[in-house]
């Protein structure tokens, strides 16, 4: 297709509670929302860099830039640009995953919206329904923390994962397993540690965690293999995986041997298939992350979730886990510790332009030249 229009919008949607993140609280989610057209068809995405450059070198301020100077310019002059074609023709840019992979996104919402084809058809899910897990942030005491997990798992959440870092974890844990034995329960240091705290990350092993996700520096790959020969716990990367390349090395070194697929991250849902086929025919435990995306990401990720090697729950929560008002009509809704994966056309999702106009922060349009 020869695409007509990019039209970014720079958006901040409300939270419903604040999320502590590494560089400061977040009370509303801001992001990138890209939307593509050709005669007739459009197509959503969504960049789901944060607010501020903390878990990766991206941000929403700076994507929206990127994506108006450097990034649609090429996508319009491509020619007929499909979904498949999108990665090679951004290859030029250094960089900026999360960017590339919202206009991805979109060409795959648009491709499927003309083709009449889900996108979980498109990638390849076989399953109508996807288990959900929270995520649940850093707080300020150990009854808080209970309290939040409490309040989930009598949701009907099938998984709980919780940050902890230097000050805030192993008691923690330990009172959260204390009240829920049997509770499928993970927790994520965003790279708290060092190797040096070998010692004290072998006391998490007593409590039967599903995993520990990232617990050293995103670079340390050689600390990640050297720390899991002393853990019990299973180490799970994240922010280490930005490409099938990396997945790869990671895995043969022994660095973690459970992975965390999150599209944005690696530059968008096509390389997340090739990651997931990977991971599935290497018999490596996959699960689906989340960037507190709105309806529009969270669409693309349960479409993936709904890949046959996605063996562990996401970070799947329904829209009324963050926002009052999401972006599309019909948000995500719990069914027995469940989400649907949608059926429609392209993402599946209807949004909802009047929340989209209400939480707009500034709106650019390119076309081509």
């Amino acid at each position: 297709m020869h695409l007509a229009e990019i039209e970014l919008r720079h958006v901040a949607l409300p939270l419903i509670e604040p999320w502590v993140t590494a560089t400061g609280v977040m009370t509303r989610r801001e992001m990138v929302v890209v939307r593509v057209a050709d005669d007739g068809f459009e197509g959503w995405g969504e960049c789901v860099a944060l607010n501020e450059p903390g878990y990766s070198d991206e941000c929403a301020a700076g994507a929206l830039e990127v994506l108006d100077l450097v990034i649609a310019p090429i996508a319009l002059a491509s020619g007929d640009l499909t979904a498949d074609a999108v990665a090679d023709a951004l290859a030029a840019i250094t960089g900026h995953r999360m960017a590339k992979a919202a206009v991805e996104m979109a060409v795959l919402d648009l491709e499927g919206r003309r083709d009449d084809r889900s996108l979980a058809t498109r990638l390849g899910g076989t399953r109508a329904m996807v288990d959900a897990g929270v995520a649940i942030g850093l707080h300020a005491t150990i009854d808080e923390l209970c309290a939040r997990v409490t309040r989930f798992v009598a949701e009907g959440y099938r998984r709980v994962k919780v940050k902890i870092e230097h000050g805030r974890d192993i008691e923690w844990v330990a009172a959260v397993r204390a009240e829920f034995p049997t509770l499928a329960l993970q927790v994520d240091a965003n790279g708290a540690y060092e190797l040096a705290d070998a010692d004290h990350l072998t006391l998490l092993d007593e409590f039967g965690l599903l995993l520990i996700e990232q617990p050293l520096a995103d670079d340390d790959l050689t600390g990640h293999a050297a720390l899991a020969e002393r853990l019990a716990t299973p180490i799970c990367l994240d922010e280490s995986l930005i490409s099938l390349d990396a997945t790869r090395h990671a895995l043969a070194l022994g660095a973690c041997s459970i992975v965390n697929l999150k599209p944005g991250r690696v530059g968008g849902l096509l390389e997340a298939v090739r990651i997931h086929d990977h991971c599935r025919d290497a018999a490596v435990p996959l699960w689906c992350g989340g960037m507190l995306e709105s309806g529009i990401g969270r669409a693309a990720n349960v479409a993936l979730a709904s890949l046959p090697g996605f063996t562990l729950p996401g970070d799947l929560s329904a829209s009324a886990r963050f926002y009052e008002r999401d972006l599309i009509l019909e948000p995500f809704t719990l069914i027995d510790g469940r989400l649907a994966v949608p059926t429609g056309a392209g993402l599946g999702v209807e949004i909802d332009r009047d929340a989209l106009d209400n939480m707009t922060i500034e709106a650019r349009v390119r076309r081509p030249s």
